[in-house]
């Protein structure tokens, strides 16, 4: 038997949300009460078993996703704990491509916040059915009513609460659950969250029965509109059963039409027994999703794979770890068929033979050894050398592609240099194992500097890097100021020629190409169009035109940033029998790019980032002269109470030291978060600035 949970008996779930909304104390207590752990940490303290990192305990968030295993109700609950800060979005983005299910964790006070929009629409890209659940609900400002407005507001979802919170902020003492009728009940004075004992079961209290009746009433006509069959019983009176609701409510869950929110406060443990038993009725299992689809690498054409344990292997590679203790780990979310330790498997997008070594079962940094895994679930591998995140894993005899995930481009970048010359091999090394488990982080080598460049999604991500090569890899490096990754585009379009002669006795060299070079829509990327006819240039020279295009293009005009969005066709030529060579040809496809675009109207591209700014009312004024110094364009200010919301639009550029900035104006008490939008032209006066910079 390869597994004891049958595929209908498994959920594989993720904790999302803003930072602070208190996803890993959520996954603590969650945790504690399956018996996975048998104490409680907490992030101040960091002692929790998610946030197994260093940096993440020293900074009291979550870096990378952690994914565990726990057992609730005979169902097996695959669990991973995802970071809520914006420098580490790509963890969100890889683990919502494997998972079937997500629970928003919102703070009850703060509501939607600005990375919760972020991780949302992630989920929406992919699909995910979610449940809401309403953090902090004993905090000072707590408001479920509010929290569920913003939800409406802000991301444009259909929530249905299918609980009542019995009080809010210091009288908040449990909760009442709007499908069975009954409520949940935590003494004051006695810490739930660090007793396994479920909360008392009450029936509704006479003081909350005129509001049960009205959140019970919104609730069933919500699910009833999704539910032709209900629907009719409804309109003609009939008394609906917890069974017909709670069926109904999962269809419609599973199905994305509605997303059931529920409410409680993790640091206590009040609400997470109703939160565990919602993932199990509501949240759906592998069987429930539709089928994974891929590409038959022979035939190009779209095939599926069903969860079945007796189809054929399609795992993908979601993640990569270099463990110290076991090396390199492939985490794999197991989509059809089973896999032992040991088999010998096929990394279809690479068409290289693996050995999967050890499978490992993970909670966090701990592991288990397994000897099968079966569809459904999440594992890592140990003995994939030559896969990484985005591969597909599958047998050979019925190969199959799957959708890898997509992640942002690094929009921040600093010089690095090793410390001594005795650092100078193990930085290359660090340099690639961090590359290679986060696709986020990029290293590349600027030929006209001789610098080692890193580039990544923020401060604080490659600040995070760079201490985990000190501590990790025991690499001292120095690191330069952080930079702006700016761009270079095109605005004409033109042709433009190409020739390399060089002539010093004997054989000597001749390359010879016309580009025709044109701008692209925004976001198109770089293509190279192939238009030769009659073979003015033979075909074992074009690749070497190609790959002469794409090294110009890494240095513009402007200021030697790569050259984006822009179309080059290789449309004429000439070579000679003897002289020519894919050198030659490579250095004239080079001289075209870079004589052509000094004359094809470059403009500098600089990143703009999305600003949420949560400030005091008081520092509203000074906050917003600040920004307008900063060349942001404000979008909107929103105000609830004292507190005041600003969103903008800056140049990323204009962002370093805005933490200290923010701080000295409102002093200490406002917050922002950012998030990398798009590319946009820098204003003709401070381009000569920008450049000499």
């Amino acid at each position: 038997m390869v597994s004891a949970y049958p595929i209908d008996k498994i959920r594989n779930i993720g904790f999302i949300a803003h930072i602070d909304a208190g996803k890993t104390t959520v996954t603590e207590r969650v945790l504690y009460l399956t018996g996975r752990i048998h104490k409680v940490g907490g992030v101040d303290e960091g002692t929790t078993a998610m946030d197994w990192m260093p940096q993440e305990r020293e900074r009291g968030i979550t870096i990378t996703a952690a994914a565990t295993t726990a057992q609730w109700d005979d169902h097996r609950v695959n669990i991973i704990d995802t970071p809520g800060h914006v420098d580490f979005t790509a963890e969100v983005e890889r683990s919502l491509r494997v998972l079937d299910g997500g629970i928003v964790v919102l703070d009850a006070v703060a509501g939607v916040q600005s990375q919760s929009e972020t991780v949302w629409r992630q989920a929406d890209n992919y699909m995910v059915p979610r449940i809401c659940f309403v953090n902090k609900m004993d905090r000072v400002g707590a408001s479920y009513a509010r929290t569920i407005d913003s939800v409406k507001r802000r991301l444009k979802a259909n929530p249905v609460p299918i609980q009542l919170p019995m009080g809010e902020e210091d009288s908040f003492v449990g909760v009442i659950d709007l499908i069975g009728g009954r409520a949940s009940v935590y003494p004051k004075g006695r810490d739930s969250g660090n007793g396994i004992e479920p909360p008392e079961q009450i029936p509704v209290p006479s003081e909350y029965q005129e509001a049960y009746d009205e959140y019970r009433q919104a609730m069933i006509e919500k699910i009833v509109e999704t539910d032709e069959s209900l629907l009719i019983r409804y309109l003609e009176g009939e008394e609906l059963g917890e069974a017909d609701l709670r069926r109904a409510l999962r269809e419609a869950t599973i199905q994305r039409q509605l997303v059931p929110v529920l409410c409680g406060s993790a640091i206590s443990g009040k609400g997470v027994h109703p939160l565990l038993d919602a993932i199990i009725h509501f949240l759906p299992s592998p069987a429930d999703v539709p089928p994974v689809e891929g590409t038959d690498p022979k035939t190009e054409e779209t095939d599926w794979r069903f969860p079945d344990d007796s189809m054929p292997l399609a795992a993908l590679a979601f993640k990569v770890v270099t463990d110290p203790y076991v090396g390199r780990l492939v985490f794999l979310r197991i989509y059809s068929g089973t896999v032992k330790a040991g088999a010998s498997v096929m990394n279809v997008s690479k068409g290289q033979r693996e050995r999967m070594g050890r499978l490992l079962q993970m909670h966090a940094n701990h592991r288990e050894e397994l000897e099968v895994i079966g569809a459904g679930n999440i594992c890592a591998a140990v003995g994939l050398k030559n896969t990484f995140t985005g591969d597909t894993i599958c047998t050979d005899f019925q190969p199959l592609i799957l959708e890898p995930p997509k992640f942002p481009e690094p929009v921040v970048s600093v010089a690095i240099e090793p410390a001594t010359r005795a650092d100078q091999d193990r930085l290359s090394d660090a340099l690639r194992k961090l590359s290679d488990e986060d696709p986020t982080f990029q290293v590349r080598f600027n030929d006209e500097t001789a610098q080692t460049v890193i580039s990544g999604m923020g401060e604080l991500h490659l600040e995070v890097l760079v201490d985990r090569m000190r501590r990790e890899f025991n690499v001292a490096a120095n690191v330069g100021s952080p930079r702006v990754s700016y761009r270079e585009t095109l605005t004409r379009s033109l042709r433009s020629e190409g020739r390399f002669v060089r002539q010093s006795g004997g054989h000597g060299q001749f390359g010879h190409v016309w580009l025709e070079i044109e701008p692209q829509e925004p976001g198109a990327g770089n293509v190279f169009v192939n238009g030769i006819t009659g073979g003015t240039i033979p075909r074992e020279y074009i690749p070497a035109v190609q790959n002469g295009v794409k090294q110009a293009l890494d240095n513009g005009p402007l200021g030697g940033y790569p050259l984006v969005d822009v179309k080059v066709t290789l449309v004429d030529g000439s070579f000679h029998t003897v002289d020519s060579s894919e050198m030659a040809f490579r250095s004239a496809g080079m001289l075209a790019i870079r004589e052509g675009a000094r004359r094809a109207g470059p403009v500098l591209l600089e990143p703009m980032v999305e600003l949420e700014v949560v400030t005091p009312g008081e520092f509203l004024s000074e906050v917003l002269g600040d920004l307008g110094m900063r060349r942001a364009q404000i979008r909107n200010i929103e105000g609830e109470e004292d507190i005041q919301s600003v969103r903008a639009m800056i140049p990323l550029g204009e962002t370093f030291a805005y933490t200290t900035a923010l701080r000295s104006i409102t002093r200490g008490r406002a917050t922002f978060t950012m998030e990398f939008k798009y590319y946009e032209p820098v204003p003709e006066h401070l381009l000569k600035t920008l450049i000499n910079k």
